[in-house]
Parts: structure tokens; sequence; C-alpha cells
């Protein structure tokens, strides 16, 4: 993956037009790519539109008649004024996802087809012993920051930044891909949810959409410095390991707005921003939400 961001750079470096050909060809081949794929719903009179990543991962966006109610996963789910909403698909989502629409004073069930995904595993030794199992001292602690993460995530904002395009937060080499499932001293721990940008410390990270500042935190356990932005419809985003933060709780912030800088805070061994969007407790990969 990292071969993906030097031949990006690449390609922005270059004006020879067969030299960037080569180099947008090998991009192509390189990159583990997901189509985005519109979907039609027609039931008696009510259309849904529906246009995403149906795949582990993925977000889909939809519209429709904004007063149809629509249920995913139990949760009813927050339209716009306009009937636009979003669902998402968690890294072990199974290949068939149930939406329900209420039509008629009955619920109508739709399955969609999501695509599997095979993911790498990434094995890192030589860690020191606290970077792998955290001494108990520090168990409580790491439970309260939990709870507060999970709270955030649970936020079903009246927002509608969600809709816009969301860009890259900031510049470097991909040096870790959503989903991976990581040994670390030879013990196999949780799969890594996010996108690892690795940069020089220092380097601006900056809002890949507007965005509402719900945590500002220089120092948790696992993530050191911690910014989370909340895009509306149950959509948060968290960047980690930051060296420090130009954001505080409640700010309304703009797209492409600096809001930390690059560090390796917390549980780090080198700098880099670790990346990551939840769809309330569904974890996606943020590769999927840049459309170049």
């Amino acid at each position: 993956m990292s071969k993906i961001r030097i031949i990006s750079y690449l390609i922005g470096e270059v004006n020879n037009k067969c030299i960037k050909l080569i180099l947008i060809f090998l991009l192509l081949k390189t990159y583990p790519c997901f189509a985005t794929n519109n979907l039609i719903i027609n039931i008696n009179d009510t259309k849904i539109l529906l246009e995403g990543n149906f795949v582990q991962g993925g977000l889909v966006k939809g519209k429709t008649n904004k007063n149809l109610k629509i249920k995913f996963k139990e949760k009813i789910l927050r339209k716009t004024s306009n009937g636009s909403f979003v669902i998402g698909f968690g890294r072990d989502h199974p290949e068939q996802a149930n939406l329900y629409f209420f039509i008629n004073q009955n619920w109508v069930l739709k399955k969609l087809n999501i695509k599997q995904r095979k993911y790498k595993t990434q094995v890192i030794n030589g860690l020191e012993k606290k970077m792998v199992t955290p001494p108990k001292s520090f168990w409580e602690r790491i439970k309260k920051e939990n709870k507060v993460i999970k709270e955030i995530r649970s936020l079903d904002s009246n927002v509608n930044f969600i809709f816009q395009k969301f860009d890259w937060p900031t510049k470097g080499i991909i040096s870790g891909v959503f989903g991976s499932q990581r040994i670390l001293n030879g013990k196999p721990k949780r799969p890594h949810y996010g996108v690892d940008i690795a940069a020089p410390e220092g380097t601006d990270i900056l809002a890949p959409t507007e965005a509402i500042v719900r945590m500002a935190e220089n120092d948790l356990y696992y993530t050191g410095g911690t910014v989370m932005l909340d895009h509306g419809h149950g959509v948060t985003s968290v960047y980690s390991h930051l060296s420090s933060l130009n954001v505080k709780v409640g700010d309304k912030i703009n797209k492409d707005q600096k809001i930390g800088e690059v560090g390796s805070t917390g549980r780090s061994t080198g700098p880099h921003l670790d990346w990551r969007i939840n769809w309330f407790s569904e974890r996606l990969d943020p590769a999927l939400f840049i459309k170049e």
C-alpha cells in the first residue's frame, strides 16, 4: 500500500504525458479498488436510490421520500430534509444486509449483497511488553477513555457534513491498512480499524470535511493526542497520535481547516496519523471515502 502514496505523489509531479500514463497504470494495478455502485429499489410507487461501496468497511448514501421510515440494524435512520440518509457496513459484515422500509403500514425487507474482503496480516515484533499488553495500573483509565469514545460514536447528530466529498487529512506514506490483523510479539491482537499515514512529526492534519469537534484530548493511553470529529448521521472520524492540537470540543470547523499535527504520542512506534471512521459502532474503511 505504501506504493500508492509514492505513485500518487509522482503523478502529481510528472509533466511528461507518457510517464504519467505509466505511473497511473502502476497505481491501478497496485490499488485494491472497490467500485462505487448505484442501486435503485422500487416498492410500489416509492423509489429508493442507493450509491456507495457495498463492501465490508463501506458506506452507502441513499435518497428517497423524506417521510419514508427506513430501518437498518434495528435503528430508524435519520434523513435530511430532502430524504438523504447513510448506512455503513462494518469490517466483518456478512454477505447480506437487511434494509427495511415502512410502506403501507408494513415493514418491507430488501436484501443487499455485501462484498467480502480478504485482510492482510501485519506482524510486528520486538515491541516493549507495555506496547502489547497494558499494565494493570492503566486498566481503569483505559476503561474510562473507551467509554467516552463509545458515547461519541453513538451520536446521531442532525448535521449533514457526511454528504460532502472527503479529502485525505494529511500527506504521507500509507503504512497500515484497514482491517489488517496485527500480531504483536507473536500475539494476535484486534484488527487495525484505520488507515495509518506515516509522515514527519509536525506535518499538518486537516479536516476532510466540515465537522463538529467532539473530542480534543492531548494524552489518551492508546492514541495520545486525539481529535474526534462529528460529520452527522452517526458518522464520526478520529485522528490519533497527534503531537499538537489546534481545536477544542464544540468547535465548528471548515473543510481543510488545521486540526492538529502528526506525532508519535500514545502507543506508537513512530510519527504517523492513525485515521479511523465509524458509522455508529460499525468500523469503516477511510480509504473508501476518498473519491479521486
